[in-house]
């Protein structure tokens, strides 16, 4: 295959993805491949070290997405092999700066709770080709050399699961996605509340950073954060539960 048919492969494997299918609604394998993977890859420190990077780049992405929301310009994307990141913009002090502030730790949670709900009604191979590009257009963004290198693998990986997933796995892989980013939002959570009660690195918490630039305290920060993060979590629970074919009892 040249370098033509295998552009042409991949366009047509993107464009296939912009249209509807059956909602998703998991059996008991499929279930457990949704719930038992993501809590795997979350929850096992080698390889959470690599499923963390992805984690960051969504946070910082999610940075990017709300300060071009209220006019901003996004400046760069810098992303670290340590799990930390920083996205910078300019544009007017006060509410622009602190809504870009904020959509940071919310945005795996929030991310995982539209996949989740794009699966089981139906959107998901329009939710993987639509991220798959969005992957690719943020490799502009990036200015730091790690960041290029975590940025380059996942927007790869994105282009070959668009390519090579069979069909029929589409809905089980982007709801176990969404499982994932759950999850790795309130690990990131519980991470950024640790670094306030430890006071250790907290002028580079989010919190911390939001409280300099507006009335409220960091602590006031974090409580937002874990509405929204903990919401998204259970609202993902339900949409799940209310989709299984599962009996219980």
């Amino acid at each position: 295959m040249d370098l033509k048919q295998g552009v042409s492969t991949w366009w047509d494997a993107i464009t296939s993805g912009f249209g509807r299918q059956d909602g998703f609604e998991p059996d008991a394998v499929q279930l457990l491949f949704v719930l038992g993977i993501p809590l795997v890859v979350t929850l096992m420190p080698g390889i959470w070290r690599f499923f963390g990077m992805f984690v960051t780049f969504v946070h910082e992405l999610g940075h990017a997405f709300a300060a071009l929301m209220t006019g901003r310009v996004v400046k760069g994307i810098s992303l670290n092999f340590d799990h930390s990141g920083q996205m910078n913009s300019f544009g007017k002090v006060g509410f622009s700066a602190t809504w870009s502030g904020f959509w940071g730790y919310p945005a795996p949670g929030v991310l995982g709770l539209v996949l989740i709900t794009s699966a089981t009604q139906g959107w998901a191979p329009l939710a993987l080709s639509i991220g798959a590009l969005i992957l690719l257009v943020a490799l502009i963004f990036i200015r730091n050399l790690a960041g290029a290198a975590i940025a380059v693998v996942t927007a790869v990986a994105a282009q070959l699961v668009v390519v090579f997933l069979p069909v029929e796995w589409i809905s089980v892989f982007v709801a176990g996605l969404g499982t994932a980013l759950a999850i790795g939002s309130l690990k990131d959570l519980v991470k950024v509340i640790r670094v306030h009660t430890r006071r250790r690195r907290i002028q580079q918490s989010d919190a911390y950073i939001l409280a300099q630039g507006s009335s409220l305290p960091a602590g006031a920060w974090l409580t937002l954060f874990t509405l929204v993060i903990v919401a998204c979590a259970l609202v993902s629970a339900y949409i799940l539960y209310s989709a299984s074919t599962v009996s219980v009892g």
